[in-house]
């Protein structure tokens, strides 16, 4: 390998390296604002994954050039280099797996309180419903209580009806009996009239015989 391919790998895996731990550090925060479900979390993880073991990848390599490295001063440099690549490798693997953690304590406690929030929204509905059918159960009383009511008054109107009715047909019995006293009254008038007339005829014809 010559010195220049050697210089132009050694940048570029350098480079490798930088764009590796920026492009994880971006991830680890979208991780921290992560508001769920499991399953977006579970695509960042996976993603994290990837590039840490691509910026392992990219340590190792460098590792291996600093190996073939014949300037003794340069191979100890670039050794030093991949240590601290090695301990910041670290340190971000540690701050991936926090905000996992943080996110998934997150997502889990926003799943307990929308579950509590479905039941007391499930209790109130329950309530509510049960207010509801005491409501129905008391209307359907009330109206029973009209119905028994109005089906009384009915029933005493019926009962005033009736007797109406018993004491037109008594006062009509009574005033058939008054016109058959009258005719019967009248009758005797009539009789006693005629024998009146027929007296005073007699009185007056002895009176004449007398004369």
């Amino acid at each position: 390998m010559t010195m220049d391919n050697y210089k132009y790998l050694l940048e570029n895996v350098r480079q490798d390296i930088v764009n590796e731990n920026l492009s994880i550090k971006a991830l680890i925060q979208d991780i921290h604002k992560c508001p769920g479900p499991m399953e977006e979390l579970n695509e960042l993880n996976s993603d994290g994954r990837a590039k840490l073991a691509t910026l392992r990848n990219h340590i190792e390599t460098l590792e291996t050039l600093a190996k073939e490295c014949m300037n003794f001063d340069e191979r100890k440099d670039l050794l030093e280099e991949v240590k601290n690549n090695r301990e910041q490798l670290t340190s971000t693997l540690g701050a991936f797996r926090k905000a996992n953690v943080a996110c998934m304590l997150a997502i889990e406690k926003a799943n307990k309180k929308q579950l509590f929030s479905e039941a007391d929204e499930e209790s109130i509905l329950r309530h509510r419903l049960k207010k509801d059918k005491a409501s129905l159960v008391k209307m359907s009383s009330n109206v029973t209580e009209q119905l028994l009511a109005i089906s009384r008054q009915l029933a005493d109107t019926t009962q005033q009806s009736s007797n109406t009715l018993d004491t037109l047909v008594n006062s009509s019995g009574n005033v058939t009996s008054t016109q058959q006293e009258l005719r019967d009254t009248g009758s005797v008038i009539a009789q006693s009239g005629q024998l009146l007339a027929k007296y005073g005829r007699r009185e007056f014809t002895d009176k004449v015989v007398l004369l």
